[in-house]
C-alpha cells in the first residue's frame, strides 16, 4: 500500500533537516577554525594593507557565525 504524501513529505522534510543541521555544524567547525586564525592574526605585527585584509576576514567570520546561528534556530524550531 503506497503511504500518504503527506507522511512522504514529513519523511523527506525530516532527513532534510536532519543534513542541514549535520551541515551546520560542519559550518560551525570551518567557521571557527577561520575566527580562531584571525584571532591568532591580528597578534602579529602586521601593515597597514594586511590589517585590512584581516579585518575583511574577521567581519566576514563573524557575519557568517550569525548567519549559521540563524539557521540553526529555525532548525531548531523544526521538532
Amino acid at each position: 500500500m503506497a503511504q500518504p504524501a503527506t507522511q512522504d513529505n514529513n519523511q523527506l522534510r525530516s532527513e532534510t533537516v536532519a543534513q542541514l543541521r549535520s551541515l551546520s555544524h560542519d559550518l560551525s567547525n570551518y567557521i571557527e577554525t577561520i575566527m580562531q586564525a584571525s584571532y591568532l592574526l591580528a597578534q602579529a605585527q602586521l601593515d597597514d594593507n594586511n590589517q585590512k585584509w584581516l579585518g575583511l576576514i574577521d567581519k566576514a567570520s563573524q557575519d557568517a557565525a550569525r548567519v549559521n546561528r540563524e539557521i540553526r534556530e529555525i532548525l531548531r524550531a523544526q521538532n
